[in-house]
């Protein structure tokens, strides 16, 4: 197995992700981590909700995982994503990439990050001071 995707409502294990991709040919690993952060466009952040449409958002995600193997010369790519509640710091969204260069582990791990952003159905809610907003998935 090359890719690992998961959507879950568990926490998400940034040495699970870590320990997959990591192989004895692999010169590097470029990992992101999405965090959920206490403030957004100057207002406060209390919590943030995260919903998918699972059966498409795993499509697409392994669609992601498949370019980036072919794209950027890595051995191995993890995409996890958080749904559900989650509070400030934790983590909704874990790109784990091993290859044998860096180069390549960053570059896959920046498209798939942007990419997931871009394609994949998960929505997210902020509950702001001011009130509770669906946000686009797009950056």
């Amino acid at each position: 197995m090359i890719k690992n995707i998961e959507i879950s409502a568990d926490s998400l294990s940034l040495q699970r992700c870590r320990d997959f991709v990591n192989s004895p040919a692999n010169g590097a690993e470029a990992v992101f981590i999405g965090t959920v952060r206490n403030a957004t466009n100057g207002q406060a952040v209390s919590k943030l909700f995260f919903e998918a449409y699972e059966s498409m958002a795993i499509k697409e995600m392994n669609l992601i995982a498949d370019q980036a193997l072919h794209s950027f010369r890595i051995s191995k790519i993890a995409i996890h994503h958080r749904i559900g509640e989650l509070g400030i710091g934790e983590i909704p969204v874990i790109i784990a990439v091993g290859s044998a260069h860096r180069k390549a582990a960053f570059q896959a791990c920046q498209y798939a990050i942007d990419t997931l952003k871009e394609k994949v159905p998960i929505w997210k809610k902020e509950y702001l001071t001011s009130g509770e907003v669906w946000v686009s998935a797009h950056p």
